[in-house]
């Protein structure tokens, strides 16, 4: 067995090691991705190999904490990819505006910059006051972030440039006040989020939701794992509800794949067909 291959047994064994001690399950997540991102760890702290590394998290939770954030996957941004917000309003928003009441889940929502920038567009839209917003990750430090919805003002010029992009109706500053060097989002955009903890690969349903958004999310999962989320996303959605992934994933590939239609294909929306609900 050459080093590489030795490597790739400490990763298993690190990984199962994580899921009997923690209940966090990253066995299924992407190979390259999730090695490149325990070497980092492994630099950063100075350990001779996966194997040490192992030893430590078992009997140190503080740097368990440290490596679930290298883990966890949290790039993101206000009103990322404008045109897929863009296609949310004229595509999505309309067919919403037929419902009484709306439940949308953001599935891995990180830090929370999207779950922010949907609440603005439902608020623009004559939509918020009626909908229930779910925004669930695995990782309680972004969590807190998320509900907290304090935000680096450096970021701010790129996000306005998005909010603009994806039909932003008013002026991007009515929706946070800057303090010295970060924002804080406006707190009704807090009113109809409920911030809570769930894993896509262990967890179960979340609810019969009419819009489920998870976004460059399932790029880090294997096939195996795909799988097993996109099948919790039909099970969660009602009748003709909206998947939606954006440019960088697509539910094709899936074993689901037909139990959806598209509705904007160049940015992966997708609704459940009502008959999948029959068979």
């Amino acid at each position: 067995m050459d080093d590489i291959e030795t490597q790739n047994l400490e990763l298993q064994l690190l990984l199962q090691a994580i899921y009997l001690k923690y209940g966090y399950d990253f066995r299924n997540y992407a190979k390259a991705s999730i090695k490149r991102r325990i070497l980092h760890r492994l630099t950063s702290d100075k350990l001779p190999n996966i194997s040490a590394m192992q030893h430590r998290l078992l009997y140190d939770e503080a740097f368990f904490g440290r490596l679930l954030l290298d883990l966890s996957i949290n790039v993101t941004e206000m009103f990322r990819d404008p045109n897929f917000y863009l296609a949310i309003r004229q595509h999505v928003i309309p067919q919403l505006r037929e419902l009484p009441y709306l439940k949308i889940w953001h599935a891995g929502c990180s830090t929370g910059e999207e779950v922010y920038s949907m609440a603005i567009v439902l608020k623009e839209e004559g939509l918020y006051d009626r909908t229930q917003i779910y925004a669930t990750d695995m990782n309680e430090v972004v969590l807190r972030q998320a509900r907290e919805g304090i935000f680096a003002i450096n970021h701010l010029k790129q996000y306005t440039a998005n909010y603009q992009k994806a039909g932003g109706q008013e002026s991007f500053s009515n929706y946070y006040s800057a303090h010295y060097d970060h924002v804080v989002m406006d707190k009704s955009l807090k009113k109809r989020v409920l911030f809570s903890d769930h894993n896509l690969a262990t967890d179960g349903v979340f609810g019969e939701m009419n819009l489920i958004m998870c976004r460059n999310v399932l790029i880090y999962f294997d096939r195996d794992l795909q799988n097993r989320v996109f099948n919790l996303f039909k099970e969660s959605l009602c009748d003709n509800g909206f998947l939606c992934l954006g440019s960088k994933e697509s539910i094709r590939l899936s074993v689901h794949s037909n139990t959806f239609e598209d509705v904007v294909k160049e940015e992966k929306i997708y609704r459940k067909k009502i008959s999948q609900n029959i068979l």
